[in-house]
């Protein structure tokens, strides 16, 4: 489905732009570029995942980079895999990481981790959409 296709505000243009942050998260980093910075876009990728989930279940969610909090309105009957409850220490990453400061660089393993984490987060997310079955 393109771009031009989905619903603007649907779970399925969260989703799509979950994978999109998701692609650019993985691509090679240029050597003047910060990790900090790619995994930004892996924290992005996962909570625009997360929020898709809440919309198709038409909950509201926060305004809230904070993963934790938009995991607590996941509906009961949502079996949220341990990998999704991991991705929550993304949520540092899109506040104090991305900004110069006084913490340590982030390095290439640390990426990779946070790819994985936000990678599992897209998959269940785009799962969790599948099961509503034909979009109307």
């Amino acid at each position: 489905m393109s771009p031009g296709n989905i619903e603007p505000g649907s779970p399925d243009e969260w989703l799509a732009r979950a994978k999109s942050s998701l692609l650019v998260a993985q691509q090679p980093k240029p050597e003047a570029a910060y990790w900090e910075d790619h995994c930004f876009l892996a924290q992005q990728a996962a909570e625009k995942a997360l929020k898709a989930v809440l919309i198709a279940r038409s909950l509201p969610f926060p305004r809230t980079h904070d993963l934790g909090l938009l995991l607590d309105p996941m509906p009961g009957d949502l079996e949220i895999p341990s990998k999704v409850h991991e991705a929550v220490r993304l949520s540092e990453l899109a506040t104090t990481a991305r900004y110069p400061g006084d913490y340590p660089l982030i390095e290439e393993e640390e990426w990779k981790e946070a790819v994985g984490l936000a990678r599992a987060v897209v998959s269940w997310a785009a799962e969790v959409l599948a099961e509503r079955g034909p979009k109307e």
